[in-house]
Formats: structure tokens, C-alpha cells, sequence
């Protein structure tokens, strides 16, 4: 692993090469799981709803937040520094590296019981992840957001060393820029016909655009079986296989550093 490590930046087409097969198959034999991914074109996002009967009211309400640097320094760098409050249950924060070859990780990382090493494949593309997450409160969450708490606070000792192994120059924890939060709604969901669990993600950006992702995660074992199976119950009910996938991360990043409030000066 390094820290000049750029996002994979596959191509949007709408199947994977031979060569990104085979290279997919090398990479799960390092992996803990898999999640598939897809995200809905905004114009389709209320038919699909009603196509996949998903009901609004077993939603749970979520507010992520990212730390990064005005420039987005960290994104460039496969960094990616969140957290996360969650209604009703404890927040949660990570710190993830991407894309990273699960091969190639030292062993004792991946026996942290905080570790997660996740292939996440979408149509055209697919990346590998390696994070570390920690727990945390969701008042910490706002004070940290707000200004009343250092941010490393957030983070445990093994997710700061984590950061500062892959990131060495850049600012400490303290001195990122809060980004966010942004509003999510995540519903789970097991549709009879697919007989597999599915989560629904409703990203809802300030500006009033909107992302859904659909997602499954299953065994690395498990990734062609289950990843025809979605494809054939997605279609069967209409839902686009074929618009270009969006990044949450990247989108919400971009977001927020477009538009971070600008420091006032204050003449003589």
C-alpha cells in the first residue's frame, strides 16, 4: 500500500473485460466480502421504489460527515475520513484506503477485529477497500461538526495511526475541513422473489439532488452467483441497469468543498 495511491477509475461501460474478470478473481480471494452496487438515475428513482415495493417509513435517518482538506488533498490519495450518526443506534467513524490490493496488506491489519477488507463492484467497475471503523456517540458527532470538539476525538488510536501511516504530510486530524454533514435514509429490505437482503440509500444533497443506491453483500465465494441473480430480479422489474453510476463519496465531497462558507476578513 501507498499513500500515492489513486482511485481505480474504471470505465462506465456496462460489463467487465476478461482482463477486469481475471483480475477480480485474484482479488477475492483477499477479501472479507463483497457488496454490489447500483445506483438508480434520479429520473427513475420514484418508479423504481414502487417497482421494488420499498416502503419510506422503515427508513432510519442518517448524517454523514467527511473530513478532508479544501483541495480534497486525502480523496486524491485513496483517503477517505468520516462519521457517522445513526438514529437510534451508537455513531460510528472510519478511516478508508482505496483501492488497495488485499494481497498485499500486512497481516496483522487484517486481523484487527476493526478491519474490513470489502470488494465493491457496480456495473463497468469494481474497487477494493481496506478500513478501519471505530465507535463513537452521535453528540460527539455534532459537537465535532459544530466546532466544540477536536476531531481526533472521533477516532480511535489505531484508526489515527492508520491515517498518519497513509498520509504522513498531511494535516493532522484537527485541521481538516468538516464537509458535510449530508442527510442519508437507509433502508433495508428482502424481497420474497430475490430472497436476499438489499439495502436502499437515499442520499439527499443540499442542492436537492438526489442519490439512490440499491446494494447486497454477500461472500466473495458467492460474487457471479449472486451478482446474475441481481441483475435478472433488478431487470425483471424495470429497473436501469445501463445509466452511469454516480459516487456518493466523491459527489458529497465535491458538494461541500464547492461550496464551504468563505472566511470573512475584517478590516484595519
Amino acid at each position: 500500500m501507498t499513500t500515492e495511491a489513486k482511485p481505480q477509475a474504471r470505465p462506465s461501460t456496462r460489463s467487465l473485460t476478461d482482463e477486469q474478470l481475471h483480475e477480480v478473481m485474484g482479488l477475492l480471494k483477499g477479501v472479507n466480502s463483497v457488496e454490489l452496487k447500483l445506483t438508480v438515475p434520479e429520473s427513475d428513482q420514484r418508479s423504481a421504489m414502487r417497482a421494488l415495493d420499498m416502503d419510506p417509513l422503515g427508513a432510519q435517518i442518517r448524517q454523514v460527515c467527511f473530513f478532508d482538506t479544501p483541495d480534497l488533498a486525502l480523496n486524491s490519495m485513496g483517503l477517505v475520513v468520516r462519521a457517522r450518526r445513526v438514529q437510534g443506534k451508537p455513531a460510528d467513524s472510519a478511516v478508508k484506503l482505496r483501492p488497495v490490493d488485499p494481497n498485499d496488506l500486512p497481516a496483522e491489519l487484517k486481523l484487527s477485529p476493526n478491519v474490513k477488507v470489502e470488494l465493491d463492484a457496480m456495473p463497468g467497475g469494481f474497487v477494493v477497500s481496506a478500513t478501519i471503523k471505530g465507535r463513537s456517540n452521535n453528540d460527539s458527532v455534532r459537537q465535532a461538526v459544530f466546532g466544540q470538539l477536536p476531531i481526533r476525538k472521533l477516532f480511535s488510536k489505531e484508526q489515527r495511526s492508520y491515517y498518519k501511516a497513509h498520509a504522513p504530510d498531511a494535516p493532522e486530524l484537527d485541521q481538516l475541513s468538516v464537509l458535510g454533514p449530508i442527510t442519508v435514509f437507509k433502508l433495508s429490505f428482502t424481497p420474497e422473489e430475490f430472497g436476499r437482503d438489499m439495502v436502499a440509500e437515499l442520499w439527499m444533497y443540499p442542492d436537492n439532488s438526489r442519490i439512490l443506491e440499491l446494494s447486497t453483500k454477500c461472500d466473495p465465494s458467492e460474487t457471479f452467483q449472486v451478482a446474475t441473480e441481481a441483475r435478472l430480479y433488478l431487470s425483471k422489474h424495470g429497473i436501469d441497469l445501463t445509466g452511469d453510476q454516480q459516487t456518493k463519496t466523491k459527489t458529497a465531497l465535491e458538494y461541500f468543498v464547492k461550496n464551504q462558507p468563505q472566511p470573512t476578513t475584517q478590516g484595519n
